[in-house]
């Protein structure tokens, strides 16, 4: 179907995986294919990739708690894992949901076409006899998938035995994962070289990647300050972002605190980035929308780079001096296209890495640049993005509960264990008796003193006594609005020591509620909210 102008209707997309593999297949691949990008950048995207799961990357030194994260996650061991404190997972393994458990190896794994690995064939034997996927049947691992990866060595002997390029590999599977995280252990704090390498890899990633400081039960209080701000000025070396990224403090394992002081610190620490880890599901549509327009942006900078230097070669003579001049000079290349096309100057690649590419490329066999197969990529990026954006909140709408279940997520779902049981306004939940009423005959003396009328003191009275608390407006006003539980405009002694007990909640850190629980309605009140 076409317009009157002559153009194409818009594209309908029964849902966001088949929307983004169209528009990848039928728009940006021909540009990608054209202009060498999988050459430069990485391997064309394959039908499991928009179809599979939300992938969780743990990257760390040796011995930091990588296994036992995963273990403490699924709360089960899953196939081929070694636990110990020398370096023992010397291999990639992705944990994932199968009907049995079992261990699929390297070699096989990158030929199932079910499967997002098979373009890992590319780095060879050495990697994928050091790659394997062990399959179990796990409820968490029926929302997400995740890879576990060897220990971070330091020396420069470990780096160049293992026989692939690892940063290499570790960035392939940072364009495809949605979280990556980095484990530092508490004692361990030196980031080796190669560890600097790999998160410099990663380092057009920083949306994706938490950080966790984990074994930090084992020092005190006040080494573990100094533990997180040394922690955080290494990574602001080697990130060299003004942002900061999150660091989740903790113990991620199943057994005894050794130093228990900062017990309430690591729940809420543990509770954030189970938050952050359950969000995955929902947020795994817009994620991949998001690292399409990431890796179409990257395609139209190449593009305009590769029909540049083609542009630059003579026709006959002085052919290799000629490249050797324009790699160069690529520098001045890259200006040239920022200012010429008004492309921001983070869209471009590395520019070191790219002129080690260049030097095993036949310049001439480069294609010129062809208008009609960026227009096609402009189009996706203004038009379609656009449509399957909507198409996104739609999705996400119509599963609003998608999120992990199962495992160590269950364990703090409900019952006197959940984060925050007991506690602020929740202290009493269980209790026979209302919790307000241990405290009430101090509150009662001070509700005399305002001279109460027909046993209530009005706004004015009691808003005297509330704001020696020194708490906001605002706070004040929403604590009046829980406490007035008739909304006569007054508060008896009841309802006095209800509006006390709440400051006193908010006093001690604790957030308000949005509306009264039951346990904190005075009982002379019960009866208005029975039905």
């Amino acid at each position: 179907m076409f317009r009157k102008n002559g153009k194409k209707d818009p594209e309908l997309f029964q849902n966001v995986s088949e929307g983004l593999r169209r528009l990848y297949r039928t728009k940006l691949f021909p540009l990608e294919d054209t202009y060498r990008f999988h050459d430069f950048h990485s391997p064309a995207l394959e039908d499991a990739d928009f179809d599979n799961k939300p992938m969780v990357l743990l990257v760390g030194q040796y011995s930091t708690g990588k296994t036992t994260f995963i273990r403490h996650l699924m709360e089960q061991d899953f196939p081929g894992m070694r636990i110990g404190p020398e370096p023992t997972t010397d291999s990639f393994i992705a944990v994932m949901h199968g009907d049995q458990d079992g261990v699929i190896p390297g070699n096989a794994l990158v030929v199932d076409p079910k499967k997002p690995f098979r373009k890992l064939n590319a780095f060879g034997n050495a990697f994928l006899n050091r790659f394997m996927c062990a399959q179990m049947p796990n409820p968490v691992l029926e929302s997400i998938s995740i890879i576990d990866t060897p220990g971070i060595l330091s020396g420069e002997k470990q780096r160049i035995s293992r026989g692939y390029d690892f940063a290499a590999v570790l960035e392939w599977f940072a364009e495809r994962v949605d979280r990556i995280i980095l484990l530092f252990d508490a004692h361990k704090l030196d980031i080796s070289d190669e560890f600097s390498e790999v998160i410099r890899a990663l380092k057009n990633h920083e949306d994706k990647m938490r950080v966790v400081l984990n074994k930090a039960d084992q020092i005190s209080t006040q080494q573990l300050m100094r533990v997180y701000g040394a922690l955080m000025w290494s990574l602001g070396k080697i990130i060299n972002t003004p942002e900061v990224v999150r660091v989740y403090i903790g113990s991620f394992w199943a057994q005894p605190l050794l130093v228990p002081d900062n017990r309430k610190l690591f729940e809420a620490e543990e509770q954030d980035l189970f938050m952050d880890i359950q969000s995955l599901p929902r947020n795994a549509a817009l994620r991949k929308l998001n690292d399409l327009i990431k890796r179409a942006r990257l395609a139209k900078v190449q593009a305009y780079i590769i029909s540049s230097l083609k542009k630059e070669m003579p026709s006959v003579f002085g052919k290799d001096s000629k490249k050797k001049e324009l790699i160069a000079n690529l520098g001045e290349i890259y200006l040239k296209i920022e200012k010429e096309h008004q492309i921001s100057p983070g869209d471009f690649p590395n520019i070191n890495k790219m002129q080690e590419l260049l030097n095993g490329q036949d310049f001439t066999k480069f294609p010129a640049l062809k208008p009609k197969l960026l227009e096609a990529v402009e189009d996706m990026l203004a038009n379609d993005i656009a449509r399957l954006m909507a198409l996104v909140r739609q999705e996400e709408s119509a599963m609003p509960s998608q999120s992990v279940k199962g495992g160590a997520f269950e364990g703090t779902m409900n019952g006197p264990f959940g984060h925050g049981y007991g506690e602020g306004a929740s202290e009493g939940i269980d209790e026979l008796e209302w919790v307000v009423g241990r405290d009430k005959p101090t509150y009662d003396e001070i509700f005399y003193t305002l001279s109460p009328i027909n046993g209530k003191v009005s706004g004015a009275a009691a808003k005297k006594e509330m704001v020696k608390s020194k708490l906001p407006n605002t706070v004040l006003g929403k604590i009046w609005k829980l406490a007035d539980v008739d909304k006569d405009g007054f508060l008896d002694e009841d309802e006095f020591a209800l509006a006390n007990h709440l400051i006193k909640v908010k006093l001690e850190g604790h957030e308000l509620p949005s509306a009264l629980p039951e346990h904190l309605v005075p009982p002379s009140k019960r009866e208005l909210l029975d039905p």
